[in-house]
C-alpha cells in the first residue's frame, strides 16, 4: 500500500508495507546483494577511534555501546573515515528504556549530521521505518507494520542499498523495499530519539567505498 505526503515544500512517496515472521513483502528473488568487500566490524570490546558522537552520550563498555542520553532528540554517532557507496550493514540493539520513545537505527549515507538516511525500530510502536534527515529536518518515506522490539531483547536491523534502492529487514524479515536518490554515498551510524536509552552490539558493515574520499 503506498500514499503520497505532502511535507511543504518536499513531495514525498510513502510506502506502508506489513511485515511480519509469515507475512514480509514477497520481494519474489529480488532481495538486494552487495559484494562483501571493505568491511569493517565491531563488536565494541573498545571505542575505535573512527566512531565519532554527533549528539547523545554514547558509553562504550561490557563489549557494547550504550545511548544513555535522555534529553537530546536524535543522538547519533558515526562511523567516520569509510563513507560506502552500496553497502549492506547491519546491528544487533537492545532497547533498555524509555518512555517517549524506545528506539534503535542504523544510519547510513550520512553526509553529515544533518543529512542522512535511518531506518529504525521502537519498542513503543509497531512499524518499522525508513527516513532520510534533510538540513536537520526528518521525513518518513517508508513504514511496514511489525511486531515492535521487546525492551532488554536483542533484535537486529539490516539495510542493503544499491544505488537508489534500499532494503531493510528486521529480525531477518524483509520488511522495507523502497527507491529514493536523495542520498547517493556517505558513513554509516547509530542512532536513538528523544529519551531511548538503547544499547548496541555486533555492527558490520561492507561494500563500495566513495573514490572521491
Amino acid at each position: 500500500m503506498k500514499r503520497y505526503l505532502m511535507i511543504f515544500p518536499v513531495l514525498v512517496w510513502l510506502t506502508l508495507n506489513s511485515c511480519g515472521v509469515e507475512n514480509g513483502i514477497d520481494e519474489k528473488g529480488s532481495r538486494l546483494t552487495i559484494e562483501k568487500q571493505n568491511v569493517f566490524e565491531d563488536t565494541f570490546t573498545h571505542q575505535q577511534k573512527a566512531w565519532k558522537s554527533k549528539e547523545g552520550m554514547w558509553i562504550f563498555d561490557n563489549n557494547t555501546v550504550t545511548q544513555k542520553a535522555t534529553d537530546r532528540y536524535f543522538p547519533l554517532l558515526l562511523l567516520q573515515g569509510k563513507p560506502y557507496i552500496n553497502l549492506d550493514v547491519s546491528v544487533d540493539f537492545m532497547p533498555i528504556s524509555g518512555r517517549i520513545d524506545a528506539s534503535g537505527g542504523v544510519v547510513f549515507r550520512a553526509v553529515d549530521a544533518k543529512n542522512y538516511y535511518i531506518v529504525r525500530a521502537n519498542a513503543l510502536e509497531d512499524n518499522f521505518r525508513l527516513y532520510y534527515f534533510k538540513n536537520g529536518s526528518r521525513y518518513e518515506i517508508s513504514s511496514a507494520t511489525v511486531t515492535p522490539p521487546s525492551f532488554k531483547q536483542y533484535s537486529t536491523i539490516r539495510v542493503v542499498a544499491k544505488g537508489d534502492h534500499i532494503q531493510a529487514y528486521l529480525n531477518g524479515t524483509l520488511c522495507i523495499d523502497h527507491h529514493d536518490n536523495t542520498f547517493s554515498q556517505g558513513y554509516v551510524g547509530l542512532w536513538t530519539k528523544a529519551d531511548s536509552v538503547t544499547t548496541f552490539d555486533n555492527f558490520k558493515v561492507s561494500g563500495a567505498l566513495s573514490s572521491s574520499h
